[in-house]
């Protein structure tokens, strides 16, 4: 079984910076493609960011050039380094894993950490 613990959210004001961590943690899986989704109030949960294993990136158009996803493979933890923040990036920020095990696919979520953004 593998988990993924986040941190790192909190309340900023607008302009400011966060740095989000997530660790995954269990039994034997190797990471494909890992990243950050985000949910606001009344809205359906988005891509933010993701890394896959070749070292591709990828970035919601709204966060290019205010966020940078960034791993630490011996560490299995992801990081998503929030630059320039704006209220709209209010949301609750998940950590998503898809890989695979000895014995299949998988994808696991994060509990979810709250980015507040105050104008």
């Amino acid at each position: 079984q593998v988990q993924l613990v986040e941190s790192g959210g909190g309340l900023v004001q607008a302009g400011g910076s966060l740095r989000l961590s997530c660790a995954a943690s269990g039994s034997t899986f190797s990471i494909n493609v890992i990243g950050w989704y985000r949910q606001a109030p009344g809205k359906q949960r988005e891509l933010v960011a993701a890394s896959s294993s070749g070292g591709t990136t990828n970035y919601a158009d709204s966060v290019k050039g205010r966020f940078t996803i960034s791993r630490d493979n011996a560490k299995n933890t992801v990081y998503l380094q929030m630059n320039s923040l704006k209220p709209e990036d209010t949301a609750v920020y998940y950590c998503n894993l898809y890989g695979s095990t000895p014995i299949g696919s998988l994808e696991v979520w994060g509990q979810g950490t709250l980015v507040t953004v105050s104008s």
